[in-house]
Order: C-alpha cells, then sequence, then structure tokens
C-alpha cells in the first residue's frame, strides 16, 4: 500500500481543524459527539442496523463490539439532529508506530445535508487530538458517490484495492455482491488541495476497456500517466434490479482497477458522471499526485462502502 507523506504536525493544524469541523456540523445541522455509554452505544449500534438494512437482532456492528472498541481506545461518533441519530462512525488506531487511524465504518442516514462531512471531521480533530496524522479506511469501489465524497470532498487518495475483501456478505446492502474494497488514505495534517477548474486528462485518450453496457469502461492518456474508469450511475439499485449484470461491472472494473494498482497508480478523483480518475506516482508533482476537483463540494451518504 502507497503510503501518504506530510511536513505539518498535528497541534499546528488543530486550530483550523476544529474550525472546520464546528463549519461542518452548523451546515449540516447536527451536533457530533463521542458516545461511550450504554445506552448511546445501543442506538449507534440500531442505527447501523437501518443503514445496512438488517433486523435489530443480528446488527453488522453489535453494541458489545462497539462498546469494547471504546474501551480499548477507540471513538464511537454520533451526529444528532435534535434527539434524533444522524450519522455514526467508529474509529480505532493502528499500529503504534504509524501515526495513523482506521475508520471502520462511517454512515449518514441522508446524502444531501452534508452529515457524513461533519461526521468524518469529528473523527479528524478526535484523531490529531491523540497525535495521528493519517486515517484509512476501505469503501465500495462501485459506490461513485462514495468515491466522490472520499476522493474529492475529503482530499483522500485510493491507496489499495482489496479482492473480495470480506468474503460473502449477507447485509441488505451487498448481498449476492463480491466484498471488493478499495483502501483510502486520508492526510490529516494536509490543508487539502483546492478546485482546479479543469481537467488534465487527454482530450483523446485510448479507450482500453469496455464496460457490461456497451460503452467505454477504461480509458488512458497518451502520456500513459493518467487513466479513467467509469463505474455504474447507483450500482446499490443495480444490484437489487439485475444482481448478475452487477456482478459482471464488478469484475469488469476490478480488471481495470488491479492491473492499474500493479503498474503504480493511485485514485486521485471521481467526477460528477462517474469517472475515477487514476494517476500514477511518476507522474507526481512536488506536492503529490494531480487531483481532479472540478465538481467541487459534493456530498455523499456514507454506507456499507466503508465498511
Amino acid at each position: 500500500m502507497t503510503g501518504v507523506t506530510t511536513s505539518a504536525s498535528p497541534e499546528a493544524v488543530m486550530p483550523a481543524v476544529r474550525e472546520l469541523a464546528a463549519t461542518a456540523a452548523r451546515t449540516a445541522g447536527v451536533t457530533v459527539r463521542t458516545v461511550d455509554d450504554v445506552t448511546g452505544i445501543a442506538a449507534v449500534a440500531d442505527f447501523f442496523c437501518d443503514v445496512w438494512k438488517t433486523p435489530r437482532s443480528t446488527p453488522p456492528y453489535p453494541a458489545e463490539v462497539l462498546h469494547s472498541l471504546v474501551h480499548a481506545g477507540g471513538a464511537v461518533h454520533a451526529a444528532y439532529d435534535g434527539e434524533r441519530l444522524a450519522g455514526a462512525s467508529v474509529a480505532v488506531f493502528g499500529p503504534p508506530d504509524a501515526q495513523d487511524v482506521y475508520s471502520f465504518v462511517a454512515a449518514a442516514a441522508t446524502s444531501d445535508r452534508g452529515v457524513g462531512h461533519a461526521v468524518k471531521q469529528a473523527q479528524r480533530v478526535w484523531a490529531l487530538e491523540r497525535g495521528a496524522r493519517m486515517m484509512r479506511w476501505t469503501f465500495d469501489p462501485l459506490v461513485a458517490r462514495n468515491a466522490r465524497f472520499n476522493l474529492v470532498k475529503l482530499g483522500a487518495t485510493g491507496t489499495e484495492y482489496l479482492v473480495d475483501f470480506y468474503g460473502p456478505m449477507a447485509d441488505g446492502v451487498n448481498d449476492g455482491d463480491e466484498s471488493d474494497r478499495l483502501t483510502v488514505t486520508w492526510d490529516l495534517v494536509s490543508p487539502g488541495h483546492a478546485p482546479t477548474g479543469h481537467d488534465t486528462v487527454e482530450p483523446q485518450p485510448e479507450v482500453t476497456h469496455s464496460a457490461p453496457d456497451g460503452g467505454p469502461l477504461a480509458t488512458r492518456a497518451a502520456d500513459g500517466h493518467r487513466i479513467r474508469c467509469r463505474v455504474p450511475h447507483d450500482i446499490v439499485a443495480l444490484r437489487a434490479a439485475d444482481p448478475a449484470l452487477a456482478l459482471r461491472w464488478r469484475h469488469a472494473v476490478r480488471g481495470v482497477f488491479t492491473e492499474a494498482f500493479t503498474e503504480g497508480f493511485t485514485a486521485t478523483g471521481m467526477s460528477r458522471d462517474g469517472w475515477y480518475t487514476l494517476t500514477r506516482h511518476d507522474a507526481e508533482g512536488p506536492e503529490g499526485p494531480h487531483r481532479t476537483t472540478s465538481e467541487a463540494n459534493p456530498e455523499a451518504t456514507l454506507e456499507a462502502g466503508q465498511a
């Protein structure tokens, strides 16, 4: 997995990060705080059941497990819209010498209010306060809205492609599919990246792969340093309507990503119309890989794809 290096210290960026987290919460109309009591954690476990469409009797993240993670030094964050739970996340620390945090689940009830952004910024504050410099998590690479949120809104980088990471999943969102995941690495002390207002991909790239719908799946720029890869508009709806077609998309995108990552590419952008940008490391300048950020401020629901 490709690492991300930073030069600023957590202490130096804390005032700006705290203000960003406060602004994100105000914009979303929520209050975000850590929970460690039995009642609060049980409510979060029930909330995850609703997101993943599982019975309350078989939660994807049981309350006792969440409570143990908190006791071990992790954090459960919950976003409240008044008394209603609108979002939640869980994070734990990585290896002692890695200075990173692993966020193994985050979810928001809606995708149009910025609740997911508020939750992630609260996680960021919590992690920086404890000396972390990076945060990692995984998500389903076929969920375009999550890719936009992770790669464009937060400015994270897709650094590792994991084939059928969890094996078969039996929840109401992922059932019947293979559980490929993309690991993203988020530089917690970086000031982020500003929208460029343009896309530097070659105007007439070579089409290298065809999609299950007959259209182009992947293109490659003439200089070889940029790959674009398309995913379905709504893989969750497609999986429910035509599981076989959804699985063909899974295998097709997997082929593009595994080939690209073997060559040293990482995922650095996602357009509004569902095209990833993959950038090769030897195309990086002094400030790191180029990011396609012409669509500013996407909002997205973080759901099963982050798990």
